[in-house]
């Protein structure tokens, strides 16, 4: 093989890597999208657990494969709760996402409604001056 011949052989293989459309998850197509969730210190994560696991199970969008939830944050008033879910494309993706978020916050409001975040503050007395 010339030079010209191996030049070409490499711009060949690079154009296919760089190729715009390529899909770079080569052999599959499932997406993973996640939603945050801030709820208050006192929340149980368990029955955020098995309520994300329940309402994944109804979803028609649902991959059927990933389900994972962790606490991927905490701050001073809150901690950050992650759901991570899977779907076959883009669209089913953010569909999942938006109804999971609506679900697990309206789960909150009823079951929880004490552990959505608040701000607390604690006054001190001042003397007068």
């Amino acid at each position: 093989m010339n030079e010209y011949e191996a030049l070409s052989v490499l711009q060949a293989g690079l154009k296919d890597w760089f190729y715009p459309g390529i899909n770079w998850s080569r052999n599959q197509t499932e997406l993973m999208g996640t939603v945050f969730i801030n709820v208050d210190y006192s929340m149980p994560i368990e029955p955020l657990r098995t309520e994300f696991e329940r309402l994944l199970k109804q979803a028609p969008e649902w991959d059927g494969i990933t389900s994972t939830v962790q606490v991927t944050d905490s701050g001073e008033t809150t901690v950050q709760v992650r759901f991570l879910m899977g779907a076959q494309d883009s669209t089913s993706l953010w569909n999942l996402r938006c109804a999971i978020r609506e679900g697990l916050i309206t789960y909150i409001q009823q079951q929880f409604p004490e552990r959505l975040p608040r701000v607390r503050a604690r006054l001190v007395e001042t003397p007068e001056q």
